[in-house]
């Protein structure tokens, strides 16, 4: 990880040793042990506080699976493991509020559109941080040889969809942008025709669509190949995905920030336009098409 740059806490938390076989147990466990290691990577907060009866309840198991979990995972009962997530989410807290208090001494009150500007540049360096160029290559590369992109994204998320879906127009065989007029209907009506060979670019943010997860679940059972652009490896669009793009949009007053997210879309349209000469004919194709729409500079 680069030096001085902050990761937020619940990205953090799913990259510490805990968070990775919560991670694991969730892909490969039985069917109630996924349930709880689900629950605790969505809520890792509250199973640190939590009671083992009021942890039953919430992933709707016996106390006796929560018991044996925790065993089987390698605590010795309940309360082991109870306490190795608050010592977990003590360091992945940590420099969080070493930035929230270096931010409250540098000045008292933190007026509300600073303080956006302040997430903005924390999600953007997480980002930056997630992001490998070997992994941005490869969802370029499946893009890119494509029979057809389909580009999906609801409510907010729709307007970034779209705008990535224009941006690979030029370059793609075929893309598809799912939102548009109709909704959710006529979103899955350009599904009817998914299947080996296609891809999905799914956007997903809090608040989290379900028909964006329904909609990827139908392209995997087609044998499409699923991309995902989210905020959080617990995110609900992970297990379904191929490969994911994470965009951090944690903030203050909104559901959402989408700040990381265009430098995401951007990052990936870089990725696959310098990924191979041909690229650039078509790029010289584009110019001379749209030529004509566009305002000439003045003699």
């Amino acid at each position: 990880m680069t030096v001085g740059r902050s990761v937020p806490a619940d990205v953090a938390f799913v990259q510490s040793a805990l968070g990775k076989l919560l991670s694991s147990v969730r892909a490969e466990g039985s069917a109630s042990h996924r349930s709880i290691a689900d629950y605790l990577m969505r809520n890792p907060m509250r199973g640190a506080a939590l009671k083992i009866e009021e942890m039953a309840e919430g992933c709707q198991v016996s106390t006796a699976t929560i018991s044996r979990f925790a065993r089987d995972i390698g605590f010795p009962n309940y309360a082991g493991m109870r306490s190795a997530l608050a010592e977990t989410l003590h360091m992945a807290m940590q420099p969080v509020e070493k930035l929230r208090t270096s931010i409250a001494h540098r000045r008292a009150a933190v007026v509300a559109g600073d303080a956006s500007m302040e997430q903005a540049k924390a999600n953007l360096s997480a980002a930056h941080d997630a992001q490998s160029q070997q992994v941005l290559d490869q969802v370029a590369r499946m893009i890119s040889g494509a029979r057809t992109v389909y580009v999906l994204g609801l409510g907010m998320s729709s307007c970034f969809s779209s705008m990535l879906a224009l941006h690979l127009q030029p370059f793609c065989q075929h893309v598809v942008d799912m939102a548009g007029a109709g909704g959710n209907e006529v979103a899955a009506g350009h599904l009817v025709h998914i299947g080996r060979g296609d891809v999905l670019v799914a956007m997903s943010f809090p608040r989290y669509a379900s028909d964006v997860v329904r909609f990827a679940q139908f392209a995997r059972n087609h044998k499409a190949c699923v991309v995902s652009i989210t905020d959080t490896p617990s995110a609900p669009m992970v297990p379904l995905s191929d490969h994911v793009l994470y965009a951090g949009s944690a903030h203050g007053v909104l559901p959402s920030s989408y700040v990381a997210t265009v430098a995401v879309i951007e990052a990936l349209v870089t990725s696959l336009m310098v990924s191979n000469k041909s690229n650039v004919r078509k790029a010289a194709r584009l110019n001379e098409v749209i030529a004509d729409y566009m305002v000439q500079p003045p003699v």
